[in-house]
């Protein structure tokens, strides 16, 4: 109904607009929506690379929940947050980067749990820091956390007290996306093997072969792309002020 919320079946027309790069303004009218309805939900949920029905469904309920439990606890304005942030932007912003990270494969809770990291100001947060903020049991924290470790997305350290931190400094982005181009890496080793059993010279063999090479070239061009865009995860803010002529910075371990 047009003013009422976006129903499901809605979210799958617009992800198969999308996908056939219709224009904004005819998703629109096919659903009878206005376009900036269309445009709205496409921008909260990932842009229209990355939309999919099933996860702007889903945030889209989170916050409705959010706001139906804020009502009920007699809440009428969000708790403040430091640096005089808008506490509903930022709610809807972590769902948006929830929703990309739930679009690249990750699950649901290792997602929120991750963007929970990320935009944490200390840039890292102990095991009872995160239970508070997503309101979730330990057991759903310790499980995400589990999965990001072994996908080298955070980094376990000892804070005050012996208390563990999970952290997500630069370098773990870095060290995650080459350790991705590794694995990614072994597809071609893997392809090249069926070579040999297929027989060279077979359509199977040559297939696969094109497979290794292609693989090996998109592994080594994103490991090349890591190493000449790791400054980037170090560089200052852009208002931050310029070094001072004649003095260079301190050189970064590796």
């Amino acid at each position: 109904m047009p003013g009422g919320r976006l129903t499901g079946q809605e979210r799958e027309q617009i992800a198969q607009g999308l996908a056939d790069g219709i224009a904004f303004a005819e998703i629109g009218r096919r659903l009878g929506r206005p376009t900036s309805t269309v445009t709205r939900e496409v921008m909260r949920n990932g842009g229209a690379a990355a939309y999919r029905a099933d996860l702007a469904h889903w945030a889209t309920e989170q916050r409705a929940r959010r706001g139906r439990q804020a009502v009920s606890r007699g809440a009428t304005t969000d708790a403040p947050l430091p640096h005089g942030r808008d506490p509903g932007a930022v709610r809807a912003y972590e769902d948006v980067f929830a929703t990309v990270f739930m679009a690249s494969g990750l699950p649901r809770m290792t997602a929120r749990v991750l963007v929970c990291l990320y935009t944490s100001d200390e840039g890292g947060l102990s095991a009872a820091e995160l239970v508070r903020r997503l309101e979730v049991g330990r057991s759903s924290v310790s499980k995400a956390i589990a999965f990001l470790e072994s996908q080298g997305l955070v980094r376990r350290e000892r804070g005050e007290r012996r208390r563990e931190r999970y952290t997500v400094d630069n370098d773990v982005m870095y060290q995650s996306t080459v350790a991705g181009a590794h694995a990614t890496a072994r597809l071609a080793e893997t392809a090249r093997q069926g070579v040999a059993v297929f027989g060279p010279g077979t359509p199977a063999a040559a297939r696969l072969e094109n497979v290794a090479r292609f693989v090996d070239f998109i592994s080594a061009s994103i490991i090349r792309a890591a190493e000449q865009g790791r400054e980037l995860l170090h560089a200052p803010p852009a208002d931050s002020p310029p070094p001072t002529p004649g003095r260079t910075p301190a050189a970064r371990g590796t």
